[in-house]
């Protein structure tokens, strides 16, 4: 059975519907990892800053060991949602749970930073990324997880983020809905023999994201950092594997692209399930092109605007900011640049000349046009 497009082609079956949008926290996944404790083997492995619990959930017995980790930065929840998605999978479908678990054991931490999240920032409540802290270890959050790699010992790695909505799949006028990394292990960014076998994995993740986003699958760069945690972990010699949910069109809430994620976790674990990796089909990771940062949330074509008494119809480019407000994610539109021609791609234009005949008078550039204008985005 090929499982993989059984779950692509029932994902809404598994989708679980008490986890949307794009703040996710501590309240909505406890009680699914409690739910899990009949399935899977669940531990709290120790405190965040503010004393929230950071859980494990493992699951299997097999000899291929995969430890996960998912909103190390707290306001990038899309793997959190697909994580548990395919746990649904897993727990409700026999045969496939048989197969990975014979074959695999798998060691989750479905959200690494719970301040981080409930605060929706990146960084935890001491404000240090904590994946820049790698390798001084300075905060409860690192240590946990880095005692859970030491302990797991696992034979390969996924590091799950989000990306933001600039970034294309090369040069083309695609966004970048998935992108994929294997962390460099030195300076040089050598093409060793662990990276290698990343890259078969990646390879084969986007040979099926080919099929139902083709041109939107994009390779995030490698530059070495060895106080991110995928460079450590690669360094220790585990095939570590960067997942980054980028921008579906008009999918602002990422319900779209946490199906292609979670249909990539998928993928890889069935491939490590069923194959020895080693590396020999590397090559494939190179066909995926780098990302570019070619995209604005919109564009706003031939704006009218009045400097020294002439009228200059110019580009103007959006970006949305993230505002958590009572409890609500807003996305507030932010002007970043305006000039004549400009040669980005957006996810949404506007064409001024087409909208009521614009006037300098009539359009303003300011927060309440520019909401009314985007309402419906």
């Amino acid at each position: 059975m090929n499982y993989l497009d059984t779950f692509f082609g029932s994902y809404e079956q598994y989708k679980d519907p008490s986890l949307s949008g794009r703040y996710i926290h501590l309240k909505h996944i406890e009680p699914l990892v409690n739910r899990y404790k009949k399935n899977f083997q669940v531990k709290i492995l120790g405190e965040s800053v503010e004393g929230n619990p950071i859980y494990s959930l493992t699951l299997g017995n097999g000899s291929k060991k995969i430890l996960m980790w998912s909103q190390m930065h707290g306001n990038e929840s899309t793997t959190t949602k697909a994580v548990f998605d395919l746990l649904n999978y897993i727990a409700a479908k026999k045969d496939i749970r048989e197969f990975i678990t014979s074959n695999c054991t798998l060691c989750i931490l479905p959200m690494v930073n719970p301040d981080g999240a409930l605060a929706y920032t990146r960084v935890n409540s001491n404000s240090i990324d904590l994946n820049r802290d790698a390798q001084e270890q300075t905060q409860p959050e690192s240590i946990i997880l880095r005692e859970a790699f030491n302990s797991f010992k696992p034979n390969f790695c996924f590091n799950l983020h989000d990306q933001r909505t600039i970034f294309s799949a090369g040069k083309a006028a695609l966004p970048a809905t998935v992108s994929f990394l294997t962390p460099a292990e030195d300076k040089e960014r050598s093409i060793t023999t662990e990276r290698k076998r990343s890259m078969e994995i990646i390879g084969h993740m986007n040979q099926f994201l080919q099929r139902h986003i083709p041109g939107q699958v994009g390779r995030y760069d490698d530059g070495y950092n060895i106080n991110c945690v995928g460079d450590t972990f690669q360094s220790q010699q585990v095939p570590t594997i960067l997942f980054e949910s980028g921008h579906f069109p008009l999918d602002y809430q990422r319900e779209q692209t946490r199906k292609y994620i979670a249909c990539s976790m998928l993928c890889a674990i069935i491939y490590i399930a069923d194959h020895t990796i080693t590396g020999n089909q590397y090559k494939m990771y190179f066909d995926i092109p780098e990302n570019e940062k070619l995209f604005y949330d919109v564009i706003l074509r031939n704006f009218p605007i009045k400097e020294d008494g002439t009228v200059q119809h110019l580009d103007i480019a959006i970006l949305f900011k993230e505002s958590l407000k009572e409890g609500e994610l807003k996305f507030i539109p932010n002007v970043e640049r305006i000039e004549k021609d400009l040669k980005f791609y957006a996810h949404k234009e506007f064409d001024m000349n087409t909208l009521d005949s614009p006037s300098v008078e009539k359009y303003e550039i300011n927060e309440a046009f520019l909401t009314k204008l985007l309402r419906n985005i």
